[in-house]
């Protein structure tokens, strides 16, 4: 999950100028893949989190990911060979952390438990 990571990361940077810190991703089941990036609020939005405008972090970034939301479920599957059949993407102002899930289409088998 390194790859996706890093995709995260790279996207981030694109679409806001600096990407996080630290990435890491790791299903959550055989259909759910959960990115968790830290330290990836740019000075503004600290700022403002400082004056405990947290809410206007949270609307501005998930406007941003609805946005920019087809990047992100290209790159996810592009990487792991699996349709995305949604994705989320919420935020922790206050403790700078962003959390980009995928919900992935499951996986079909070939009817002998082959997948």
């Amino acid at each position: 999950m390194v790859a996706v990571s890093n995709a995260m990361v790279a996207l981030h940077k694109t679409q806001f100028g600096r990407g996080p810190r630290t990435a890491r991703s790791n299903l959550a089941g055989p259909d759910t893949l959960v990115c968790v990036l830290e330290n990836a609020l740019l000075p503004a939005e600290r700022a403002l989190v400082e004056l405990g405008e947290q809410q206007r972090v949270r609307e501005a970034r998930i406007a941003f990911q609805a946005a920019t939301a087809d990047h992100f479920i290209t790159a996810v599957e592009q990487i792991i060979h699996r349709k995305v059949r949604g994705f989320a993407s919420g935020i922790d102002p206050d403790n700078d952390l962003i959390f980009e899930t995928f919900q992935l289409a499951p996986v079909e088998s070939d009817g002998a438990g082959h997948t």
